[in-house]
């Protein structure tokens, strides 16, 4: 693959990839190739409420690659850019097809979840990929005061790649934090991954996720705490959207 970067658009201020998987995949592993360190996200209808009103996140974001993530995001390429994006990337499939079809070997590193989780979802991620090497599992509920000793313990066991698993935008504002301490070459913001991989929590049939509408059995699985993400946050993002594009927000900065 060459060293031309690929294309992205901006998305009510937060600049997102446009590409199919496999030249996402492709441009990833180019970039660790060519020595580039990496910090990669997802921007899904619920990232880009938090961005819009966190002026700190938005910057964080800046520094990431995006992915898109969602039927919200692909509307949005549509209405603000006049195309949809490639294919979906969100990160509950992303990230295994990234590992899956990644040869090299690598050694990982997850870090995030309720206790165990992690361990068990690094279990399904040896299963999928036997190529690498999980190198450790930590889980997310941990102090302020403890995370410089966790950038020190992830360090000692060498991962290649970080999965950070800490909801949005604690997992970015994480990796964005410790990226110049922690020697990873790859870190990766996944979100609900490890939840999905464990099994703790079931995917959507695949019926569901084949029209995109994995979030209405997510809300129908856990509305007392899903409910307010999409129920009001889906409103508030096509809210700015349709504000976005009424005063051409986006088309300024898309490449």
């Amino acid at each position: 693959m060459s060293e031309t970067a690929l294309p992205t658009r901006d998305i009510m201020g937060v600049r997102v990839t446009a590409a199919t998987a496999d030249e996402a995949i492709a441009d990833i592993n180019a970039r660790r190739a060519r020595g580039e360190r990496i910090k990669l996200g997802f921007l899904n209808a619920h990232t880009s409420n938090l961005a819009g009103r966190d002026a700190a996140f938005r910057a964080v974001l800046d520094g990431f690659t995006i992915l898109n993530d969602g039927v919200g995001v692909d509307i949005a390429g549509r209405v603000l850019h006049g195309a949809r994006f490639p294919e979906n990337l969100n990160g509950t499939d992303f990230t295994p097809r990234f590992l899956t079809e990644t040869k090299t070997s690598a050694r990982i590193y997850l870090l995030g979840g309720l206790p165990g989780v992690a361990g068990m979802a690094g279990t399904r991620i040896a299963e999928l990929a036997p190529q690498h090497v999980i190198a450790g599992a930590y889980h997310g509920y941990f102090h302020a005061w403890e995370e410089a000793g966790i950038v020190t313990a992830i360090n000692a066991l060498k991962p290649d790649i970080l999965l950070v698993a800490l909801g949005n935008p604690g997992q970015e504002k994480f990796i964005d934090r410790n990226f110049a301490a922690l020697e990873c070459s790859v870190a990766v913001g996944v979100g609900a991954l490890f939840d999905f991989l464990s099994g703790r929590v079931s995917r959507a049939p695949a019926a569901f996720r084949a029209v995109r509408m994995e979030w209405v059995y997510r809300l129908g699985r856990e509305p007392g705490r899903l409910w307010q993400r999409y129920l009001l946050g889906n409103s508030k993002f096509l809210w700015r959207l349709l504000w976005a594009r009424w005063r051409g927000a986006g088309a300024r900065r898309s490449s």
